[in-house]
């Protein structure tokens, strides 16, 4: 894994030369405003310092194979790099900004770690007095190779992945990773630091919703029934109209449930947004003609079964339709307290009708965010927004993998 630092006069320029450094695989870490150094930094505007990651794979980078990239590899250039395989103390003092944001998750998992030995020492405390009644030949037990701290501490991470109900075979790819790049008796700090970051990378970074370059950009939501959907919708549209004083038209499909009809045409009301319902294919292409004019269209559809094979013939004409019509993004909304199995089958089902970004709901009604990790990585598509609770406008925040990661660590709800 590759961490590095850039600056620039603003965020963008910032992100802008780490990505053309690292390739545009890199992961944005951390962004902070930081004082030149010197004279400048009494005088000048504060500069913005970002800090990207990139991760490695068989010794080359991830996402640019650029010269730039390639020379950042080379043993001259990496004094201000940080990879797997440079010291511990060059990792532990340059890590310290992505420790702080773990907040106390590493007590937390310290503590459980000092647990876990205390009951260990206690049951050979135990073992030991039951031996001493037995013939000095049978308490002579095989010879075992003791187990180190490090691995003692892995395997509670681990451990804590599984309660957090990440499938084994995720969190096996995740310990690998560590154990193929790790050295003997690493600090726990460290080794905490690199698979909290690893796990950030695995999330990546979702494109969201983003403007068409020409007409309005359609924004399509699907979705099984009861995932809150209809909800979802009405936070986004009220942060784009409210928020960035954007156009927005709404759209609904949903002509199976008359009260998805009728919510969202009460929201559309009070965000004082134009709302059609959509019958016909033809009805499609005629609302986004209508709606040109408007910087985005927000289209609800019918949530269904993703076992009923004519619905999703019928989802994905409607698709079809939508995207010869203009600039078309899809988002499956899925709720965080669906069964991981049932998980697997919606997302593949709807991978027949369209590429997708993902949103999960109802983030409040679980304590375990490990389905949010398996879907990433079972689908290789990237999570855009999550919400957790009802509250419109509220409630709904772009996706943040730190702040995941970190619940998925501690397996401990946090606000």
């Amino acid at each position: 894994m590759i961490i590095k630092k850039f600056t620039g006069k603003t965020e963008e320029e910032a992100v802008e030369a780490a990505k053309k450094e690292l390739g545009s695989g890199a992961v944005i870490m951390n962004v902070k405003s930081v004082k030149q150094k010197g004279l400048a930094g009494f005088f000048g505007a504060k500069q913005m310092e970002v800090t990207a990651a990139l991760e490695e794979e068989n010794g080359v980078q991830r996402g640019g194979q650029n010269s730039t990239a390639r020379a950042a590899l080379k043993p001259e250039k990496t004094e201000n790099i940080i990879t797997a395989q440079t010291a511990v103390d060059v990792m532990s003092e340059s890590s310290q900004n992505i420790e702080r944001k773990l907040d106390n998750l590493q007590q937390l998992l310290l503590n459980r770690f000092q647990q876990s030995e205390a009951e260990i020492r206690g049951a050979l405390g135990t073992e030991g007095q039951e031996m001493e009644t037995k013939p000095v030949q049978e308490e002579i037990p095989e010879e075992k190779e003791e187990t180190s701290e490090q691995e003692r501490f892995i395997k509670l991470l681990y451990n804590t992945m599984l309660e957090s109900e990440v499938d084994e075979k995720y969190a096996n790819q995740i310990v690998d990773d560590f154990d193929r790049t790790n050295k003997p008796d690493l600090p726990i700090d460290y080794i905490l630091s690199d698979v909290y970051q690893k796990m950030i990378l695995k999330f990546g970074k979702a494109e969201g919703i983003t403007p068409a370059e020409n007409g309005p950009g359609i924004v399509l939501f699907m979705g099984p029934t009861g995932v809150g959907k209809t909800t979802t919708i009405a936070k986004i549209a009220s942060n784009f109209i409210v928020g960035e004083k954007k156009k927005v038209a709404l759209l609904t499909a949903d002509t199976y449930r008359i009260a998805a009809v009728e919510q969202l045409r009460t929201y559309a009301n009070i965000l004082e947004a134009p709302f059609r319902v959509i019958y016909t294919i033809e009805e499609v292409r005629e609302a986004i003609q209508e709606f040109q004019g408007y910087d985005y269209i927000f289209m609800d559809t019918a949530g269904h079964s993703h076992q009923n094979e004519e619905q999703l013939g019928n989802m994905r004409k409607l698709h079809e339709a939508v995207q010869e019509a203009g600039t078309c993004q899809t988002f499956l909304v899925l709720s965080a307290t669906t069964k991981y199995r049932d998980l697997m089958r919606i997302v593949s089902s709807y991978k027949e009708v369209a590429e997708y970004q993902l949103i999960f709901t109802k983030l409040d009604e679980t304590a375990t965010w490990g389905n949010l990790l398996n879907m990433k990585m079972f689908t290789g598509t990237p999570i855009a927004f999550v919400t957790y609770g009802q509250n419109v406008p509220n409630d709904i925040e772009q996706f943040n993998p730190q702040k995941v990661v970190k619940q998925i660590l501690s397996t401990k709800a946090f606000s």
